[in-house]
């Protein structure tokens, strides 16, 4: 296998240490827009299977020639959810396989926007799903940890816990502390504005999906390992797009644990408009500067990346299932945990870019051994799911199962 990762940031980087420990891949090709970074993780890695490039996310043709030039396989997207299309499109280009951690951008519904969904996440790949599948080639969407291992684990429920299910509802919670800062996201702020400020999606059969209020249905779920109880709240995430295209479940929903003081953060942000992606004009030292407003956030705050040796805890991200089995009611806790002194002493990552990057890593090795296959627009439900838990634990990072 012959890989195009694009994006050498924080996850980016992780996807090198954790790829280079395994046998699976021939050449991994690390582009981004900035050199310096691609060529520090290659550098870091010290391994020839990798080779850094420049590369702008957002030029499709220059991507796709990329693609070419070192006859990759398939494309690994660690960019932000901004390139995704420009990427999903030039990988069906250039003939490569194609592999995100978060899928296309949500647009709200312009009238009622807590109440039906507009454009939803992962829309604008879905719509060309039948191109891909007549091409017999596969783009596999949302295959992070959330997205992505949480989805594994309601296939996995669905499969061999559970004969009817009544909820699958995805919990992550965390107890991380960052040593010296009031306010450093543990995840991109960009992503994290989005996901958290857009209207939450919720599914149920017969209604379908439809939204609500962000940070809506507060709930005290008490995680594993020593984290304990963490208030979760609704927030936007492919999950609920994805688990019941696959999945027969009767409701779908997403909560994060996000804790008092971010929430209101948060909000503070939107009040003064400083989430927004349409750029103002600020004055500058040669004139006038158009600038994202979130971009300046962004800016602002400390890199997720150079956070781990002072950040101090446990993230966990799992799947919460109630159902019946056998006759019985049944409840459970799927759960993955990543303590983040291990994954810094063990990788040299912290601990929620390192478990984001461990899993699309697990699904590279097994479309390259043949353990998944398939073509279209398809989510991690859409594959057998022991292969890849059995996979995971082999990487050293086994998953939980906790009866409720």
């Amino acid at each position: 296998m012959r890989v195009l990762l694009v994006g050498a940031g924080g996850v980016g980087t992780a996807v090198t240490r954790i790829a280079a420990r395994r046998p699976f891949f021939d050449l991994m090709v690390v582009a981004d827009y900035d050199a310096a970074r691609a060529e520090a993780a290659v550098a870091a890695v010290g391994d020839d299977r990798f080779r850094a490039e420049r590369v702008d996310a957002g030029d499709e043709a220059a991507v796709a020639a990329l693609l070419a030039r070192h006859d990759c396989d398939v494309l690994l997207n660690a960019t932000d959810p901004r390139f995704v299309m420009p990427l999903f499109r030039a990988a069906r280009k250039a003939g490569a396989s194609y592999l995100d951690m978060a899928m296309s951008l949500s647009r709200p519904h312009p009238e009622r926007p807590y109440e039906e969904c507009g454009v939803k996440l992962g829309d604008e790949q879905f719509a060309l799903a039948g191109e891909w599948a007549e091409a017999g080639a596969l783009a596999l969407v949302g295959m992070g940890v959330e997205p992505g291992l949480s989805d594994v684990f309601a296939r996995y429920a669905a499969d061999e816990l559970f004969d009817e299910i009544e909820e699958i509802g995805i919990r992550d919670g965390a107890n991380l502390t960052v040593d010296g800062y009031d306010f450093a996201p543990s995840f991109s702020i960009w992503t994290t504005i989005e996901e958290c400020l857009n209207p939450p999606v919720v599914y149920e059969k017969g209604r379908g999906w439809f939204t609500t209020a962000p940070f809506s249905e507060p709930e005290v779920f008490d995680f594993p390992d020593g984290i304990g109880p963490v208030e979760c709240v609704n927030v936007e995430h492919e999950e609920v797009l994805l688990v019941p295209r696959w999945v027969d479940a009767r409701r779908v929903t997403f909560k994060y644990g996000l804790g008092r003081e971010f929430i209101e953060t948060l909000k503070t942000l939107h009040l003064l408009g400083l989430d927004r992606t349409t750029p103002v004009t600020v004055p500058g030292a040669d004139g006038p500067v158009a600038v994202s407003p979130r971009d300046v956030v962004a800016a602002s705050l400390p890199d997720p990346a150079t956070l781990g040796e002072r950040m101090r805890g446990k993230t966990c991200a799992g799947t919460w299932v109630r159902g019946v089995k056998d006759g019985r009611p049944r409840e459970v806790y799927l759960y993955h945990v990543v303590d983040n002194e291990w994954s810094m002493a063990e990788y040299g990552c912290q601990a929620v870019v390192w478990q984001t990057a461990l899993n699309p890593v697990v699904a590279l090795e097994l479309l390259a051994t043949g353990g998944w296959s398939g073509s279209g627009v398809l989510g991690p439900e859409a594959f057998p799911a022991r292969p890849f838990l059995d996979l995971l634990t082999e990487y050293g990072s086994p998953w939980g199962l906790r009866e409720q």
